[in-house]
């Protein structure tokens, strides 16, 4: 089985914080979008004939596109994928581009499934975040989605904000649970380079972000979602039991995707590839034919650590056993011995061939994980 990833490069506004693939014109968002349909025909062979059971629009900000556009472009992977009846179709939304309309139109293309970058429900982090909706549009959109179907709705929170008090994270969490949300992507704030965070920070306008500040929050997420009965299934996030996001499950899971459009990764299990970062160079290519990308063979070593990296995160754990059959006994051995010093601080457990990461050992996962890698 396997999944498709379509990037849409296109948002109205710049997030001080986003270091994803974007512009904020939208001069060439249909030019574009025509391209993905092309690329796909050019990558028809990639997933070998796999079944697709998810399909996942990102950016960007896809929903920036019109229901017509989202229903073009799934019909075209149905002409050269065979994608699944009851395939999971999630598109990441804007709360200010959620009309009942465009819900419905959305609705009717086929989209089983809302990711919605809500962020916050507090005007002071939206601007702070330069985010493009307001707090009262963040819950009108939640409760229109329901109105028209969708039962399927993720929502991003961002904590460890300066303008973020503990009463307002609370708060936010709070929110989300009495709105019915079923599923929540929650993430501490990053300074990514470039960024205009990074540049604020770097030139002294605002203060550093404090990871203190940030790791307390996510330890009042994870008290506050576990005893809303959310089950904590992967470092951010949270989900009610039977609605984890298929889409990145099978990411976490090692399964084989194909992404499409400027700056979208791919995997078939032994290499990744990742298109150009550059909207007019990824029409220029895909216009002549060529897919204009770059690949990387994974090695043995690579291919470890990333497993140890992604299982760690997640709440099936490290499998000791897995790690044996694909690398050697000798690996999972020493993966073993190094995981000793963590299950001794109580940061790590394991369960016969399983390690997993404790409540106090998730505050340091990447950490952890790096501290394992050969």
């Amino acid at each position: 089985m396997a999944g498709i990833y379509i990037h849409i490069p296109f948002c109205k506004k710049a997030c001080h914080y986003c270091n994803f693939h974007f512009s904020t014109s939208l001069q060439y968002r249909d030019e574009v979008t025509e391209c993905i349909h092309v690329e796909a025909a050019l990558q028809q062979a990639y997933l070998e004939g796999q079944a697709v059971q998810t399909v996942y629009f990102g950016g960007g900000t896809p929903s920036l596109l019109s229901g017509a556009a989202i229903r073009s472009l799934l019909d075209t992977l149905r002409k050269y994928f065979t994608v699944t009846e009851d395939a999971e179709i999630t598109l990441e939304a804007n709360p200010d581009d959620l009309s009942a309309e465009n819900l419905q139109a959305l609705r009717d293309a086929g989209v089983n499934r809302l990711s919605i970058g809500v962020q916050s429900f507090f005007e002071e982090d939206l601007r702070w975040m330069n985010r493009a909706h307001n707090a009262a549009q963040s819950v009108q959109c939640l409760e229109t989605a329901r109105e028209k179907g969708f039962d399927n709705i993720s929502i991003d929170l961002i904590y460890g904000g300066p303008t973020l008090t503990d009463a307002h994270w609370e708060e936010n969490i709070a929110r989300a649970i009495s709105l019915g949300i079923p599923h929540l992507s929650c993430y501490a704030l990053t300074v990514e380079p470039g960024t205009a965070l990074d540049n604020f920070i770097q030139h002294h306008k605002i203060p550093p972000i404090d990871p203190d500040r940030a790791a307390h929050h996510f330890g009042m997420l994870m008290q506050a979602l576990e005893k809303a009965g959310y089950e904590h299934y992967e470092i951010s996030n949270f989900a009610k039991p039977g609605m984890y996001s298929r889409h990145n499950s099978s990411y976490w899971q090692g399964k084989p995707y194909l992404g499409l459009g400027p700056s979208a990764h791919s995997f078939n299990g032994q290499s990744r590839q990742w298109n150009v970062a550059n909207n007019s160079l990824y029409m220029q290519s895909i216009r002549k034919g060529a897919l204009p990308f770059e690949k990387e063979v994974l090695s043995p070593q690579m291919a470890l650590n990333e497993y140890i990296m992604i299982s760690l995160r997640t709440q099936a754990g490290c499998d000791l056993e897995r790690v044996s059959a694909r690398f050697g006994q000798d690996k999972s051995l020493q993966l073993l011995s190094a995981g000793a010093e963590f299950i001794e601080k109580g940061w790590m457990q394991q369960e016969t061939s399983m390690l997993r990461l404790t409540r106090e050992g998730k505050f340091f996962a990447d950490g952890i994980a790096a501290a394992m890698f050969f």
